[in-house]
């Protein structure tokens, strides 16, 4: 198989790869990069392509995914408590303001 050739990887390799590249050009990445990265998440949490053989399957590791959402929630850690109650607030107002229209329509 030449280096590159993705004819070894199954279905759902193929849409993860997909969703993981997307998220990257959503966030201003190049297309080329971003298809780089998420063909190096997928095979480092797969272990790689579909391997024939009886018995050659192995769990998948969920290590890189776990890693993103970790560095996700450290935006909302660094606000201080008076930011993050003021913006509770201000979704709880927003809504009640929506339930109040919708009840009324």
């Amino acid at each position: 198989m030449p280096r590159g050739d993705k004819s070894k990887y199954t279905d759902k390799q193929e849409r993860k790869a997909d969703h993981i590249a997307e998220s990257y050009e959503s966030r201003g990445v190049p297309e080329a990069e971003a298809e780089r990265r998420a063909w190096a998440t997928v095979i480092k949490e797969d272990g790689g392509g579909n391997k024939s053989g009886s018995g050659r399957g192995h769990a998948t590791s969920h290590a890189s995914s776990k890693k993103g959402g970790e560095r996700g929630g450290k935006a909302s850690a660094s606000r201080t408590a008076a930011e993050r109650s003021a913006s509770a607030k201000k979704a709880a107002a927003t809504r009640k303001r929506n339930a109040e229209h919708h009840a009324g329509a």
